[in-house]
């Protein structure tokens, strides 16, 4: 990925509050923040995606301090996806009255992740009665995200449980919303590694040297490297990102 720089314009003031121990995003006048470039490089989507817009939601689960201990890895079983699975599939329209930013209802939208899915998915990402699902990384094809803008979708998944997607492209704001809300890696694979898994399998994900191990089936593939986007996905996100490295002032106690 390019190790060029993006120019975000915040103008309004947003503040947010949360009765959750964990931060609420609240700064005042912050100034043009000069972050990474976080695009992935995707191919042509099937679907009309509107043009790109900041976030501004706030992640419930964001710590209250960066952790100071990289990701390097991930390990669990994998849900298997194919091409275009658009964000009504991820988290249907009904559920956006939820807002991540209070504990309860992020949980709840957890529970309802990927509900959307065709009745040919005869395995169910989340279990009855569960509001987790046991599958924390999920493997897709092409254009994964694809649809409307909305950022519930990445903070969905990640509210169920996920920590990764692997697929092989993906529409570009989901991408984004998914590291700037820092709730989930969008890791790009080389290959159709759709057709290669199957749901259950285990997995091991090693970010630092961009590998994907099929444990089930005794297989390795090369993932494209996340690049600059590591670094805000591993902070929680683009506003904790941005006072870890102090872009913009730090909370007070």
């Amino acid at each position: 990925m390019a190790a060029s720089t993006t120019t975000i314009s915040l103008s309004r003031n947003p503040s947010f509050s949360t009765t959750n121990p964990k931060p609420s995003l609240s700064f005042l006048s912050p100034p043009c923040l000069k972050l990474p470039s976080i695009l992935p490089s995707f191919k042509p989507l099937t679907s009309h995606s509107p043009p790109d817009q900041l976030l501004s939601i706030p992640r419930a689960t964001a710590a209250a301090t960066p952790t100071t201990t990289p990701t390097t890895s991930f390990h669990g079983h994998c849900y298997v996806v194919g091409d275009n699975i658009d964000t009504d599939q991820i988290i249907p329209a009904e559920y956006l009255t939820l807002v991540p930013s209070k504990p309860d209802e992020y949980e709840k939208l957890g529970s309802y992740a990927l509900i959307g899915l065709p009745a040919t998915y005869k395995t169910r990402f989340i279990e009855a009665n569960q509001t987790r699902t046991k599958y924390s990384i999920v493997i897709g094809g092409e254009n994964f995200g694809c649809g409307s803008s909305r950022e519930h979708a990445p903070v969905a998944l990640g509210a169920a449980g996920v920590a990764a997607v692997v697929a092989e492209s993906y529409a570009r704001i989901f991408f984004r919303n998914s590291v700037a809300t820092g709730e989930i890696y969008p890791l790009e694979s080389e290959i159709r590694i759709c057709e290669e898994c199957k749901t259950g399998d285990l997995i091991t994900i090693e970010l630092a040297e961009s590998k994907l191990i099929n444990h089930t089936s005794g297989k390795e593939y090369k993932l494209k490297p996340i690049g600059d986007a590591g670094p805000v996905i591993e902070a929680g996100g683009i506003f904790a990102y941005a006072r870890k490295t102090g872009m913009i002032p730090s909370q007070s106690p």
